[in-house]
Protein backbone atom coordinates (compact mmCIF):
# COMPACT_ATOMS: atom_id res chain seq x y z
CA UNK A 1 0.00 0.00 0.00
CA UNK A 2 1.36 3.29 -0.94
CA UNK A 3 2.08 5.72 1.71
CA UNK A 4 3.64 9.69 1.22
CA UNK A 5 6.34 11.34 2.83
CA UNK A 6 5.66 15.43 3.38
CA UNK A 7 8.88 16.34 5.30
CA UNK A 8 10.24 19.70 3.74
CA UNK A 9 13.60 19.31 1.64
CA UNK A 10 15.91 20.45 -0.92
CA UNK A 11 19.17 19.33 -2.66
CA UNK A 12 22.26 21.50 -2.67
CA UNK A 13 24.24 20.98 -5.81
CA UNK A 14 26.92 22.51 -8.01
CA UNK A 15 28.45 22.42 -11.31
CA UNK A 16 31.48 20.45 -10.38
CA UNK A 17 33.05 18.64 -7.26
CA UNK A 18 35.53 21.82 -5.35
CA UNK A 19 32.96 24.23 -4.93
CA UNK A 20 32.59 23.89 -1.70
CA UNK A 21 29.20 21.37 -1.05
CA UNK A 22 30.23 19.72 1.69
CA UNK A 23 31.50 22.81 3.37
CA UNK A 24 28.02 24.66 2.89
CA UNK A 25 26.40 21.52 3.76
CA UNK A 26 27.88 21.44 6.86
CA UNK A 27 27.92 24.72 7.51
CA UNK A 28 23.48 24.77 7.14
CA UNK A 29 23.02 21.40 8.81
CA UNK A 30 25.01 23.07 11.89
CA UNK A 31 23.13 26.44 11.67
CA UNK A 32 19.72 24.37 11.78
CA UNK A 33 20.26 22.24 14.39
CA UNK A 34 20.82 25.95 16.13
CA UNK A 35 17.48 26.88 15.52
CA UNK A 36 16.33 23.48 17.21
CA UNK A 37 15.55 21.87 14.37
CA UNK A 38 15.02 17.87 13.84
CA UNK A 39 17.36 17.77 10.83
CA UNK A 40 17.64 14.47 8.24
CA UNK A 41 20.74 14.26 5.92
CA UNK A 42 21.34 12.55 2.96
CA UNK A 43 24.18 12.19 0.32
CA UNK A 44 24.05 11.40 -3.48
CA UNK A 45 26.18 8.72 -4.66
CA UNK A 46 28.27 6.01 -3.17
CA UNK A 47 30.98 8.12 -1.01
CA UNK A 48 31.72 7.22 2.29
CA UNK A 49 33.29 10.01 3.72
CA UNK A 50 30.97 13.24 3.23
CA UNK A 51 28.03 11.41 5.13
CA UNK A 52 30.53 10.73 8.13
CA UNK A 53 30.94 14.81 8.35
CA UNK A 54 27.22 15.40 8.35
CA UNK A 55 26.75 12.39 11.30
CA UNK A 56 28.98 14.93 13.39
CA UNK A 57 27.72 17.45 12.22
CA UNK A 58 23.83 16.62 13.53
CA UNK A 59 24.67 14.04 15.79
CA UNK A 60 22.91 10.88 14.22
CA UNK A 61 23.56 9.27 10.57
CA UNK A 62 23.86 10.45 7.17
CA UNK A 63 22.28 8.42 4.68
CA UNK A 64 23.43 7.67 0.85
CA UNK A 65 20.89 7.87 -1.42
CA UNK A 66 22.58 6.39 -4.65
CA UNK A 67 20.20 5.36 -7.46
CA UNK A 68 22.77 2.58 -9.17
CA UNK A 69 23.59 0.64 -6.10
CA UNK A 70 19.95 0.98 -4.11
CA UNK A 71 17.51 1.46 -7.33
CA UNK A 72 15.05 3.92 -8.02
CA UNK A 73 12.14 2.44 -5.59
CA UNK A 74 14.41 1.90 -2.56
CA UNK A 75 16.09 5.22 -2.72
CA UNK A 76 12.43 6.52 -2.04
CA UNK A 77 12.17 4.18 0.46
CA UNK A 78 15.30 5.02 2.68
CA UNK A 79 14.73 8.61 2.07
CA UNK A 80 10.96 8.77 3.69
CA UNK A 81 12.06 6.17 6.57
CA UNK A 82 14.84 7.98 7.55
CA UNK A 83 12.95 11.52 6.78
CA UNK A 84 10.34 10.45 8.92
CA UNK A 85 9.38 12.97 11.26
CA UNK A 86 11.88 15.72 11.00
CA UNK A 87 11.49 19.45 10.50
CA UNK A 88 13.71 19.10 7.23
CA UNK A 89 15.83 17.22 4.89
CA UNK A 90 18.97 18.14 3.30
CA UNK A 91 20.79 16.61 0.70
CA UNK A 92 24.06 16.97 -0.59
CA UNK A 93 24.70 16.39 -4.26
CA UNK A 94 27.61 14.54 -5.69
CA UNK A 95 30.43 15.66 -8.23
CA UNK A 96 28.29 18.34 -10.69
CA UNK A 97 25.00 18.65 -10.71
CA UNK A 98 24.19 16.34 -14.15
CA UNK A 99 26.94 14.04 -13.88
CA UNK A 100 25.65 10.51 -13.70
CA UNK A 101 26.57 6.99 -15.30
CA UNK A 102 29.11 7.40 -18.41
CA UNK A 103 27.65 10.38 -20.93
CA UNK A 104 24.42 10.19 -19.44
CA UNK A 105 22.83 12.13 -16.34
CA UNK A 106 21.35 9.47 -15.00
CA UNK A 107 22.05 8.54 -11.20
CA UNK A 108 23.06 12.14 -11.03
CA UNK A 109 22.70 14.37 -8.11
CA UNK A 110 19.72 15.74 -10.49
CA UNK A 111 18.37 12.16 -11.25
CA UNK A 112 18.18 12.11 -7.66
CA UNK A 113 16.44 15.26 -6.93
CA UNK A 114 14.02 13.95 -9.73
CA UNK A 115 12.99 10.94 -7.60
CA UNK A 116 12.90 12.48 -4.37
CA UNK A 117 11.26 15.43 -5.41
CA UNK A 118 13.53 17.54 -3.90
CA UNK A 119 13.74 21.28 -5.26
CA UNK A 120 17.27 22.20 -5.89
CA UNK A 121 19.63 25.09 -4.23
CA UNK A 122 22.69 25.93 -6.51
CA UNK A 123 26.30 26.12 -5.33
CA UNK A 124 28.42 28.52 -6.91
CA UNK A 125 32.19 29.18 -6.24
CA UNK A 126 32.11 32.86 -7.29
CA UNK A 127 35.70 33.64 -6.90
CA UNK A 128 36.95 35.57 -10.23
CA UNK A 129 33.89 35.53 -11.66
CA UNK A 130 30.81 38.32 -11.37
CA UNK A 131 27.86 38.69 -14.53
CA UNK A 132 29.21 35.30 -15.87
CA UNK A 133 27.25 34.04 -12.95
CA UNK A 134 24.37 34.85 -14.27
CA UNK A 135 25.19 32.77 -17.73
CA UNK A 136 25.98 29.69 -15.39
CA UNK A 137 22.91 29.59 -13.29
CA UNK A 138 20.43 29.63 -16.18
CA UNK A 139 22.29 27.35 -18.21
CA UNK A 140 22.15 24.59 -15.22
CA UNK A 141 18.15 26.00 -14.66
CA UNK A 142 17.43 25.33 -18.82
CA UNK A 143 19.74 22.54 -19.55
CA UNK A 144 16.77 20.29 -18.27
CA UNK A 145 13.39 21.37 -17.90
CA UNK A 146 12.56 19.50 -14.69
CA UNK A 147 15.72 20.93 -13.23
CA UNK A 148 13.30 22.41 -10.05
CA UNK A 149 16.51 24.98 -9.07
CA UNK A 150 15.08 27.31 -7.13
CA UNK A 151 17.67 29.04 -5.49
CA UNK A 152 21.50 29.63 -5.39
CA UNK A 153 24.35 30.22 -2.93
CA UNK A 154 27.47 31.83 -3.53
CA UNK A 155 30.62 30.57 -1.92
CA UNK A 156 33.92 31.82 -0.92
CA UNK A 157 32.91 35.19 -1.99
CA UNK A 158 33.22 38.84 0.20
CA UNK A 159 29.65 40.65 0.99
CA UNK A 160 30.73 43.77 -0.87
CA UNK A 161 30.91 41.82 -3.93
CA UNK A 162 27.81 39.74 -3.17
CA UNK A 163 25.45 42.86 -2.16
CA UNK A 164 27.03 44.79 -5.48
CA UNK A 165 25.88 42.00 -7.74
CA UNK A 166 23.24 40.51 -6.14
CA UNK A 167 19.86 42.51 -7.99
CA UNK A 168 21.53 41.97 -11.61
CA UNK A 169 22.78 38.02 -10.98
CA UNK A 170 18.61 37.70 -10.09
CA UNK A 171 17.61 39.79 -12.72
CA UNK A 172 19.82 38.56 -15.31
CA UNK A 173 19.12 34.51 -13.83
CA UNK A 174 15.74 34.77 -13.28
CA UNK A 175 16.95 32.83 -10.05
CA UNK A 176 16.28 33.63 -5.82
CA UNK A 177 19.98 34.20 -4.67
CA UNK A 178 19.62 33.18 -1.03
CA UNK A 179 23.38 34.55 0.38
CA UNK A 180 26.57 33.84 0.46
CA UNK A 181 29.51 32.22 2.04
CA UNK A 182 33.19 34.44 2.74
CA UNK A 183 36.33 32.62 2.18
CA UNK A 184 36.67 31.27 5.25
CA UNK A 185 40.81 29.78 5.12
CA UNK A 186 41.38 28.32 8.28
CA UNK A 187 37.45 26.13 7.59
CA UNK A 188 38.57 23.74 5.25
CA UNK A 189 38.91 20.10 5.06
CA UNK A 190 42.07 17.75 4.36
CA UNK A 191 41.98 15.33 1.57
CA UNK A 192 44.01 12.30 0.71
CA UNK A 193 43.95 9.71 -1.85
CA UNK A 194 40.46 8.88 -1.46
CA UNK A 195 38.60 11.61 -0.96
CA UNK A 196 38.43 14.15 2.53
CA UNK A 197 39.97 12.95 5.27
CA UNK A 198 37.71 11.23 7.72
CA UNK A 199 35.76 13.47 10.44
CA UNK A 200 37.27 11.83 12.74
CA UNK A 201 41.02 12.28 11.80
CA UNK A 202 40.00 16.23 12.99
CA UNK A 203 40.81 16.66 15.91
CA UNK A 204 39.14 20.80 15.55
CA UNK A 205 36.05 19.54 13.32
CA UNK A 206 33.28 20.88 15.72
CA UNK A 207 35.12 24.66 16.00
CA UNK A 208 35.77 24.63 12.24
CA UNK A 209 31.66 23.91 11.93
CA UNK A 210 31.04 26.15 14.44
CA UNK A 211 33.03 28.95 12.58
CA UNK A 212 31.18 27.74 9.71
CA UNK A 213 27.54 27.84 10.98
CA UNK A 214 28.18 31.21 12.35
CA UNK A 215 28.79 32.53 8.82
CA UNK A 216 25.85 30.91 7.67
CA UNK A 217 23.82 32.41 9.78
CA UNK A 218 25.45 36.10 9.35
CA UNK A 219 24.95 35.77 5.47
CA UNK A 220 22.62 32.99 4.52
CA UNK A 221 18.81 33.70 3.97
CA UNK A 222 17.37 30.83 5.84
CA UNK A 223 13.98 31.93 5.72
CA UNK A 224 14.23 31.80 1.72
CA UNK A 225 15.80 28.17 2.61
CA UNK A 226 12.75 26.91 4.35
CA UNK A 227 10.18 28.30 1.92
CA UNK A 228 11.66 26.55 -1.01
CA UNK A 229 12.19 23.16 1.45
CA UNK A 230 8.12 23.57 1.86
CA UNK A 231 7.90 23.70 -1.92
CA UNK A 232 8.67 19.88 -2.29
CA UNK A 233 5.93 17.58 -2.87
CA UNK A 234 4.38 14.46 -1.37
CA UNK A 235 6.22 11.75 -1.88
CA UNK A 236 4.97 8.54 -2.70
CA UNK A 237 6.68 5.13 -1.68
CA UNK A 238 5.38 1.57 -1.14
CA UNK A 239 7.21 0.04 2.27
CA UNK A 240 9.18 -2.95 1.62
CA UNK A 241 7.96 -5.98 4.24
CA UNK A 242 11.04 -7.86 4.96
CA UNK A 243 10.72 -11.72 6.17
CA UNK A 244 10.57 -13.26 9.63
CA UNK A 245 14.03 -12.04 11.65
CA UNK A 246 16.44 -14.63 12.30
CA UNK A 247 18.54 -13.42 15.65
CA UNK A 248 22.02 -14.02 15.41
CA UNK A 249 25.26 -11.87 16.12
CA UNK A 250 27.22 -9.66 13.31
CA UNK A 251 30.68 -8.25 14.20
CA UNK A 252 31.23 -5.20 12.42
CA UNK A 253 35.16 -3.79 12.54
CA UNK A 254 35.19 -0.21 13.26
CA UNK A 255 38.07 2.14 13.76
CA UNK A 256 40.22 4.55 11.64
CA UNK A 257 41.54 1.13 9.59
CA UNK A 258 38.07 -0.02 8.97
CA UNK A 259 34.96 2.60 8.78
CA UNK A 260 32.93 2.49 5.34
CA UNK A 261 29.76 1.05 5.83
CA UNK A 262 26.44 2.41 4.44
CA UNK A 263 24.20 2.63 7.74
CA UNK A 264 21.22 1.73 6.13
CA UNK A 265 22.90 -1.37 5.22
CA UNK A 266 23.72 -1.76 8.55
CA UNK A 267 20.08 -1.00 9.80
CA UNK A 268 18.59 -3.50 7.21
CA UNK A 269 21.23 -6.59 8.69
CA UNK A 270 19.34 -5.34 11.97
CA UNK A 271 15.98 -5.28 10.64
CA UNK A 272 16.33 -8.67 9.59
CA UNK A 273 17.32 -10.13 12.88
CA UNK A 274 20.97 -8.82 13.47
CA UNK A 275 22.38 -7.65 16.65
CA UNK A 276 25.32 -5.45 15.29
CA UNK A 277 28.84 -5.65 17.93
CA UNK A 278 31.21 -3.35 16.62
CA UNK A 279 34.70 -4.20 17.37
CA UNK A 280 38.37 -2.92 16.64
CA UNK A 281 40.92 -4.82 14.40
CA UNK A 282 43.49 -2.43 15.63
CA UNK A 283 42.82 -2.94 19.57
CA UNK A 284 40.85 -5.44 20.15
CA UNK A 285 42.58 -8.66 21.07
CA UNK A 286 40.27 -10.88 20.09
CA UNK A 287 36.76 -11.32 18.16
CA UNK A 288 33.78 -10.57 20.36
CA UNK A 289 30.97 -13.56 20.88
CA UNK A 290 29.76 -13.51 17.41
CA UNK A 291 27.57 -15.30 14.05
CA UNK A 292 29.26 -13.61 11.66
CA UNK A 293 31.71 -10.96 10.48
CA UNK A 294 31.23 -7.70 8.68
CA UNK A 295 34.64 -5.99 7.32
CA UNK A 296 34.21 -3.01 5.73
CA UNK A 297 36.64 -1.20 3.53
CA UNK A 298 38.44 2.06 5.08
CA UNK A 299 42.32 2.96 5.44
CA UNK A 300 44.26 -0.48 6.89
CA UNK A 301 47.00 0.65 4.18
CA UNK A 302 47.34 3.75 6.88
CA UNK A 303 47.36 1.32 9.80
CA UNK A 304 49.66 -1.41 8.16
CA UNK A 305 52.06 -2.11 11.11
CA UNK A 306 49.56 -1.46 14.21
CA UNK A 307 47.41 -4.54 12.34
CA UNK A 308 50.21 -6.38 11.80
CA UNK A 309 51.45 -6.26 15.48
CA UNK A 310 47.68 -7.24 16.84
CA UNK A 311 48.69 -10.80 15.95
CA UNK A 312 45.99 -12.15 18.57
CA UNK A 313 43.26 -10.45 16.64
CA UNK A 314 44.86 -11.68 13.35
CA UNK A 315 44.95 -15.40 14.77
CA UNK A 316 41.71 -15.01 16.27
CA UNK A 317 40.25 -13.83 12.76
CA UNK A 318 42.01 -16.85 10.99
CA UNK A 319 41.11 -19.42 13.40
CA UNK A 320 37.22 -18.25 13.36
CA UNK A 321 37.27 -18.02 9.47
CA UNK A 322 39.12 -21.25 9.20
CA UNK A 323 36.31 -22.91 11.32
CA UNK A 324 33.53 -21.45 9.02
CA UNK A 325 31.98 -18.45 10.84
CA UNK A 326 30.15 -16.44 7.99
CA UNK A 327 32.30 -13.42 6.56
CA UNK A 328 31.34 -10.43 4.36
CA UNK A 329 34.90 -8.85 4.00
CA UNK A 330 34.91 -5.69 1.13
CA UNK A 331 38.03 -3.68 -0.44
CA UNK A 332 39.97 -2.72 2.98
CA UNK A 333 38.25 -5.79 4.61
CA UNK A 334 39.32 -8.15 2.00
CA UNK A 335 43.35 -6.65 1.70
CA UNK A 336 42.80 -7.20 5.58
CA UNK A 337 42.28 -11.25 4.82
CA UNK A 338 45.33 -11.45 2.39
CA UNK A 339 48.47 -12.92 3.62
CA UNK A 340 50.50 -9.71 3.33
CA UNK A 341 50.18 -5.85 2.76
CA UNK A 342 53.64 -4.71 1.01
CA UNK A 343 55.46 -1.54 0.28
CA UNK A 344 58.79 -0.82 -1.74
CA UNK A 345 60.66 -1.69 1.43
CA UNK A 346 59.06 -4.41 3.76
CA UNK A 347 56.28 -6.55 4.17
CA UNK A 348 53.56 -6.74 6.91
CA UNK A 349 51.89 -9.80 7.52
CA UNK A 350 48.22 -9.44 7.94
CA UNK A 351 45.21 -12.20 8.69
CA UNK A 352 46.18 -14.68 6.14
CA UNK A 353 42.56 -16.24 5.28
CA UNK A 354 43.07 -16.06 2.13
CA UNK A 355 46.43 -16.61 -0.22
CA UNK A 356 48.10 -13.64 -2.11
CA UNK A 357 49.36 -9.76 -0.82
CA UNK A 358 48.25 -6.45 -1.25
CA UNK A 359 50.30 -3.51 -2.13
CA UNK A 360 49.28 0.27 -3.29
CA UNK A 361 49.71 1.97 -6.81
CA UNK A 362 49.92 5.13 -8.38
CA UNK A 363 46.32 5.12 -9.39
CA UNK A 364 42.37 4.65 -9.21
CA UNK A 365 42.11 0.57 -9.97
CA UNK A 366 39.00 -0.78 -11.99
CA UNK A 367 37.23 2.56 -10.29
CA UNK A 368 33.03 3.45 -10.70
CA UNK A 369 30.06 1.60 -10.57
CA UNK A 370 30.04 -2.21 -12.02
CA UNK A 371 27.49 -4.77 -11.48
CA UNK A 372 28.37 -8.12 -10.53
CA UNK A 373 27.24 -11.84 -11.50
CA UNK A 374 28.00 -14.72 -9.34
CA UNK A 375 29.69 -17.74 -11.02
CA UNK A 376 29.20 -19.91 -8.03
CA UNK A 377 26.60 -20.71 -5.55
CA UNK A 378 27.93 -19.22 -2.15
CA UNK A 379 26.99 -17.41 0.52
CA UNK A 380 25.30 -14.21 -0.69
CA UNK A 381 23.49 -15.81 -3.43
CA UNK A 382 23.08 -18.75 -6.20
CA UNK A 383 25.61 -18.68 -9.56
CA UNK A 384 23.24 -16.51 -12.13
CA UNK A 385 22.48 -13.83 -9.64
CA UNK A 386 23.50 -10.17 -9.59
CA UNK A 387 23.90 -7.21 -7.63
CA UNK A 388 24.97 -3.58 -8.29
CA UNK A 389 28.32 -2.51 -7.15
CA UNK A 390 31.44 0.20 -7.01
CA UNK A 391 34.83 0.04 -7.25
CA UNK A 392 37.33 2.96 -5.47
CA UNK A 393 40.56 2.21 -4.72
CA UNK A 394 44.59 3.00 -5.08
CA UNK A 395 45.36 -0.69 -3.98
CA UNK A 396 45.61 -4.44 -5.60
CA UNK A 397 46.26 -7.29 -5.12
CA UNK A 398 48.23 -11.35 -6.45
CA UNK A 399 44.51 -12.76 -5.61
CA UNK A 400 41.64 -10.53 -6.66
CA UNK A 401 39.08 -13.16 -6.98
CA UNK A 402 37.26 -14.94 -9.81
CA UNK A 403 33.87 -16.01 -8.16
CA UNK A 404 32.17 -12.77 -9.56
CA UNK A 405 31.99 -11.60 -13.15
CA UNK A 406 32.14 -7.58 -13.08
CA UNK A 407 30.83 -5.35 -15.83
CA UNK A 408 31.26 -1.88 -16.13
CA UNK A 409 27.66 0.38 -15.71
CA UNK A 410 28.43 1.57 -18.90
CA UNK A 411 28.96 -1.67 -19.92
CA UNK A 412 32.77 -1.02 -20.97
CA UNK A 413 34.63 -3.36 -19.98
CA UNK A 414 34.95 -6.59 -17.96
CA UNK A 415 36.52 -8.75 -15.49
CA UNK A 416 36.12 -11.42 -12.72
CA UNK A 417 36.76 -10.30 -8.99
CA UNK A 418 35.79 -11.65 -5.62
CA UNK A 419 36.25 -14.58 -3.36
CA UNK A 420 33.14 -16.33 -2.47
CA UNK A 421 32.09 -19.89 -0.69
CA UNK A 422 29.02 -21.01 1.34
CA UNK A 423 30.64 -19.15 4.25
CA UNK A 424 32.45 -16.15 2.62
CA UNK A 425 32.34 -13.06 0.27
CA UNK A 426 35.98 -10.95 0.15
CA UNK A 427 37.00 -8.92 -2.62
CA UNK A 428 37.36 -5.44 -3.84
CA UNK A 429 33.79 -4.20 -5.26
CA UNK A 430 31.61 -2.26 -2.54
CA UNK A 431 27.87 -3.03 -2.38
CA UNK A 432 25.16 -1.75 -0.58
CA UNK A 433 22.71 -4.67 0.55
CA UNK A 434 19.57 -2.83 -0.62
CA UNK A 435 20.93 -3.13 -3.89
CA UNK A 436 19.59 -7.19 -3.53
CA UNK A 437 18.35 -7.52 -0.60
CA UNK A 438 18.33 -11.10 -0.84
CA UNK A 439 22.17 -10.80 -0.42
CA UNK A 440 21.03 -9.35 2.91
CA UNK A 441 18.63 -12.15 3.60
CA UNK A 442 21.04 -15.31 3.05
CA UNK A 443 23.98 -13.66 4.70
CA UNK A 444 21.59 -13.17 7.95
CA UNK A 445 20.54 -16.65 7.71
CA UNK A 446 23.69 -17.98 7.25
CA UNK A 447 24.74 -16.35 10.45
CA UNK A 448 22.04 -17.67 12.49
CA UNK A 449 22.44 -21.20 10.58
CA UNK A 450 25.89 -20.80 12.38
CA UNK A 451 24.29 -19.77 15.61
CA UNK A 452 22.25 -22.58 15.63
CA UNK A 453 24.65 -24.87 15.29
CA UNK A 454 26.93 -23.09 17.83
CA UNK A 455 24.31 -24.27 20.07
CA UNK A 456 23.89 -27.91 19.82
CA UNK A 457 26.05 -29.95 21.89
CA UNK A 458 29.60 -31.20 20.13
Amino acid sequence: MLKECTTPRFLLAAPQSGSGKTTVTCAILRALLHKKLKVAAFKSGPDYIDPMFHSLVIGAESRNLDLFLAGRENIKRLFAKNAAGKDIAVLEGAMGFYDGLGRTAEDSAYDVARTVKAPVILILNAKGAALSLAAQIKGFKTFRPDSNIQGVILNNVRKMSYLYYKEVLEQEAETKLLGFLPPLEDCSFASRHLGLVTAGEIQDLDVIVEKLAAAAEASLDFEGLFTIAQTAAPLPYEPLVLPEPKPCRIAVAWDKAFCFYYQDALDLLTSLGATIIKFSPLTDKTLPPCDGVYLGGGYPELYARELMENTAMRGALHDALAQGLPCFAECGGFMYLLEHFETTDRSFDWVGALPGSCHMTKGLQRFGYISLTAKQDNIFCRAGESIPAHEFHYSDSTNNGTAFAAVKGSGRGSWECGHATPDLYAGYPHFHLWGNVRFAENFVSRCAEYARLQGQPK
